[in-house]
C-alpha cells in the first residue's frame, strides 16, 4: 500500500490501525453488553450476531482516489468513514430502530450522520440502516476519537445485500439491466418476507 504520511507529528499508518481495531473492539464489547441487558430486562435478545471488520490498505486507497483524494495517512483519517466497520444483524425491522437508539442513548458515543436506508431503499432496492458515530479509546497518553460505521440489518436483509455486493463486483457497478431488476424484484420479497416474520412474530408473543 502506498499511503505517504505527510504532517508534523504524524502517526504512523500501524499505529492509526491499531486504534481503529481497539475503536471497533469497544463498540463490539458494548453492543455485547447492551444484548445480555435487553436479554435480562426482556427475555429476548435484538442482536442475532455482530460482524466487524477493518478496510483493507487497497480497499482505502481506491476510495480515496475514486473521490478525488491523494492516498495521505491525513486523508485516511478525515476523509475514509468505513475503516472500522461493524454489521449488526437482527431478527426482525422492529429490532433496527430499538439497536440505533441503544447505541445513541450510550453517552460516550457521538452520532456523527446517519442514512436510513431502511425507510428510504436505494433505487436497488438495498435496505439498511447506518451510522457514523465517533468513540473515544483511551491510550496511556492520550484520548483519540476514532469513527465507526455501524450497518443495522435484518438477516434477510443481510442476504440480499451479500448477494448485491457479489454481482456489483462482478459487473463493475455496470449491472445488466435484466440482472439489475431481478435483483429489485428479490428486494420486495426480502421486505414481504421480514413483514410476514414480524407478523408472524407477533402472533406468537400475543400466544405466550
Amino acid at each position: 500500500m502506498e499511503m505517504k504520511v505527510t504532517g508534523e507529528g504524524a502517526e504512523s499508518y500501524e499505529e492509526v490501525m491499531l486504534i481503529y481495531s481497539a475503536a471497533l473492539r469497544q463498540i463490539q464489547t458494548k453492543l455485547g453488553i447492551l444484548n445480555d441487558e435487553f436479554q435480562h430486562v426482556h427475555n429476548y435478545n435484538p442482536i442475532e450476531h455482530i460482524k466487524g471488520r477493518i478496510k483493507s490498505p487497497d480497499s482505502i486507497v481506491k476510495k480515496l482516489k475514486r473521490h478525488g483524494y491523494e492516498s495521505t495517512l491525513e486523508n485516511m483519517v478525515k476523509y475514509c468513514n468505513d475503516i472500522a466497520g461493524i454489521r449488526i444483524i437482527c431478527d426482525y425491522t422492529t429490532d433496527i430502530y430499538k439497536i440505533a437508539d441503544m447505541i445513541s442513548n450510550q453517552s460516550d458515543i457521538k452520532v456523527l450522520a446517519i442514512k436510513d436506508y431502511f425507510s428510504n431503499p436505494k433505487p436497488s432496492g438495498y435496505k439498511s440502516y447506518h451510522m457514523i458515530v465517533m468513540v473515544p479509546v483511551y491510550l496511556s497518553d492520550k484520548i483519540v476519537d476514532t469513527k465507526v460505521e455501524i450497518q443495522i440489518r435484518t438477516i434477510a436483509m443481510d442476504f440480499w445485500a451479500s448477494l448485491e455486493h457479489k454481482i456489483q463486483y462482478k459487473f463493475t457497478g455496470d449491472v445488466p439491466k435484466d440482472i439489475a431488476d431481478q435483483l429489485y424484484a428479490c428486494a420486495e420479497m426480502v421486505s414481504n418476507l421480514d413483514d410476514k416474520m414480524l407478523e408472524l412474530n407477533n402472533e406468537i408473543q400475543e400466544i405466550r
